[in-house]
């Protein structure tokens, strides 16, 4: 009898060390999983949470992980360069993310054009519209009736709060600036004596954090409030190289000014050299050269700048000019990471006048 009990609590024994052994094995099995086993399915739900650059951050962690990262990462689309007609009645859109050159038809647009120029001979009033060529939407603005130097508005006019603001000048020191909205039925116009160290001749225009900001042909910086409405000139000593080029003869074609998120930069060209970008340091108040843009992509123009963080590797940490090279094919680019123009030697032809009518445009989010 005793014999039986020693063998029913041997057997008892064996299984509870069985149990633990096992219990052990487990857990030293879950000590040895790294973020690499996580099942694919909670990787896809997690990754497909961040943004873009948490998204190529957590790809550095393993192989897996950057498979699953690359599949459910989205990045920004580039905006299109648009051409202006030259021959017959199509558009030119250049994606320089797929390099290709997509037509698009513009006979309506015409026939408005037509109608707006036979107004004007009428009424010998300035006709001003927002135009989509995207969507063939028009927005007819009131006449205005003084002459003008630069143009821009706010935000999408299709959105509330969208302020449409015109810079002239009237004689030689007074700046005078005109605003509407859509649906407004005339301009409202303000006069400011200029300030000395800033010619009133406007160069650049751009919006940040809800201002205008105004770049003179010397290099200062004006700064317009369309809520109080307020003008004053940043206390920012211009860089050198931008004095000097004002006495060029393309200076106004050889500056950029670009907005992104909130930063301001400005893009000097000089044939056959490397552009030089500064970074506007509000802080400090002070023009910062910089060597490179952290990966961000910059699309200048000279009517129209556009700034992208996330697009793909290959156009990462450039700057894209205005032109377009080899039959629609390839747009001037300039790369801070390998120091040089693509396509080689195209940096001359930033300063052809015809470059000067090209502009950057936002294309639908379903724009194909």
């Amino acid at each position: 009898m005793m014999s039986g009990k020693r063998k029913k609590k041997s057997k008892s024994l064996s299984i509870k060390d069985n149990r633990r052994a096992a219990a052990e094995v487990k857990r030293d099995n879950l000590e040895l999983q790294t973020w690499a086993d996580l099942p694919a399915e909670v990787l896809e739900l997690f990754l497909s949470r961040l943004d873009v650059g948490d998204n190529i951050r957590a790809s550095a962690v393993c192989k897996r992980w950057c498979s699953v990262a690359t599949s459910v990462r989205v990045v920004d689309q580039s905006p299109r360069l648009m051409y202006f007609p030259k021959i017959g009645n199509f558009y030119d859109f250049y994606d320089p993310m797929q390099r290709k050159t997509i037509p698009l038809s513009c006979q309506s647009w015409m026939d408005v054009v037509f109608a707006m120029q036979k107004m004007r001979r009428l009424d010998r009033d300035r006709i001003f519209s927002l135009f989509n060529p995207f969507t063939r939407d028009l927005i007819t603005l009131p006449s205005f009736k003084r002459t003008y130097r630069n143009a821009a508005f706010s935000c999408a006019p299709t959105s509330t709060g969208c302020v449409i603001l015109i810079f002239g000048r009237v004689g030689s020191s007074v700046l005078a600036i005109s605003m509407c909205y859509p649906g407004a039925k005339e301009w409202t116009t303000v006069n400011y004596y200029a300030v000395l160290s800033c010619s009133i001749m406007c160069n650049k225009l751009i919006i940040s954090n809800g201002l205008f900001y105004c770049l003179s042909h010397t290099g200062w910086l004006g700064v317009f409030d369309p809520l109080d409405c307020t003008w004053s000139v940043l206390e920012v000593p211009p860089p050198k190289c931008l004095v000097e080029s004002s006495t060029s003869k393309n200076w106004s074609k050889e500056k950029f000014m670009i907005e992104h998120k909130g930063n301001i930069f400005v893009v000097h060209i000089c044939c056959g050299e490397d552009p030089i970008i500064f970074k506007l340091d509000l802080t400090l108040m002070e023009w910062k050269e910089v060597r490179t843009l952290d990966g961000v992509t910059l699309f200048a123009g000279f009517l129209s700048s556009h700034s992208r963080t996330y697009v793909t590797g290959i156009m990462r940490n450039r700057v894209y000019f205005p032109k377009v090279r080899f039959y629609g094919k390839r747009c001037i680019s300039f790369s801070l990471d390998d120091h040089r123009y693509y396509p080689t030697k195209q940096c001359r032809d930033l300063v052809e006048p015809n470059a000067f009518e090209n502009l950057w445009i936002e294309p639908p989010k379903d724009f194909a």
